[in-house]
């Protein structure tokens, strides 16, 4: 294996978990965010498409709202209350987010730790080579 995919795949890891994090924290910001009459309750994922596909038609993995169920609250004195005093919230499970997180987190960590063995390892090869 050539050592720019190996980089390649650190650099694609690091993306991707980035992109998981940067989803989880807007969902857990977002849920206790009330929704405008009207708007459809989502939560962000990442979208991820094949290689081959993501080169062809020039994109990659993203971030993608689902739809999502919402929930209501009743609370007639809040601005956007329907006429019954219910107020919407996107219905984000706090428990996923932050396993989301968590599993992101040391997904990154992990993607650091291989780019910088490699990267030990390419330096080391060129200290061999210079005797």
């Amino acid at each position: 294996m050539a050592v720019d995919s190996i980089l390649d795949a650190a650099r694609a890891g690091l993306a991707y978990e980035r992109l998981r994090l940067d989803a989880a924290s807007r969902n857990i910001a977002s849920a206790n965010v009330a929704l405008a009459p009207g708007q459809d309750a989502t939560r962000l994922g990442v979208g991820a498409a094949p290689r081959s596909f993501a080169d062809a038609v020039g994109f990659g993995p993203g971030l993608a709202p689902q739809p999502l169920a919402a929930r209501e609250v009743h609370d007639p004195g809040h601005p956007l209350a329907d006429a019954a005093g219910m107020v919407r919230y996107p219905r984000i499970d706090m428990v996923q987010e932050m396993t989301t997180l968590m599993t992101a987190s040391r997904g990154y960590e992990a993607n650091v730790r291989s780019f910088n063995l490699l990267r030990g390892m390419m330096l080391r090869a060129l200290e061999i080579g210079a005797k």
